[in-house]
Order: structure tokens, then sequence, then C-alpha cells
């Protein structure tokens, strides 16, 4: 509280030395209105980060599961050809003489 207090009392003095003295109710109406102002100002700035941030979140999902499916992917690559290597093996010359 006090610190919202010292906030409104500098606008009461900025605009009293812009505008004189036109009264203390008119100096603190128009101080509480500058403050409603920047409040609204900042709750954009929020709202506008709030969007950012869901937007980053969903880029961020997009990107975890295009890297499980490329991980799928790979390790599927990688049971083909070890598969394929061993019927190479199976099939060497190697194993007809044995025979």
């Amino acid at each position: 509280m006090r610190e919202l207090a010292a906030h409104l009392d500098g606008h009461v003095r900025e605009l009293s030395e812009r505008v004189g003295q036109i009264g203390d109710v008119r100096l603190l109406l128009m101080a509480a209105l500058i403050v409603g102002d920047e409040l609204r100002e900042a709750q954009g700035r929020v709202e506008a980060l709030e969007e950012s941030l869901t937007d980053t979140r969903g880029r961020l999902s997009q990107a975890e599961a295009r890297r499980r499916a490329d991980r799928a992917r790979a390790a599927e690559a990688i049971n083909a050809a070890a598969a394929r290597l061993e019927a190479l093996a199976s099939d060497s010359p190697g194993d007809e003489q044995d025979a």
C-alpha cells in the first residue's frame, strides 16, 4: 500500500508542477486516472505475454511431437537395417561350407 501511495503521490506532484494548483481533489483524481491507465496498459502487456507464452508452448509441443516421431522413424530404420544385416549374415557363403 505504501508503494502504491508513493506512486500516486509522485503523479500528484508531477501534475501539480505541470498544471499548477488546481485543487487537491482534482489533482488526486487526475493522478488516479493516470494510475488506472497504467494498470490497463500493464494488463494489455500481460495478456500479450500470455498469448505469446501459449503460442510458444504450442510450438514446443509440436516440436516435441516431431522429435518423438523422428526418433520412432530412426528406431524403425535401425531395426530394419539390423534385420537386413542378419539376413545377409545368414546367407553368407561361409554357411554353405558348413553344410
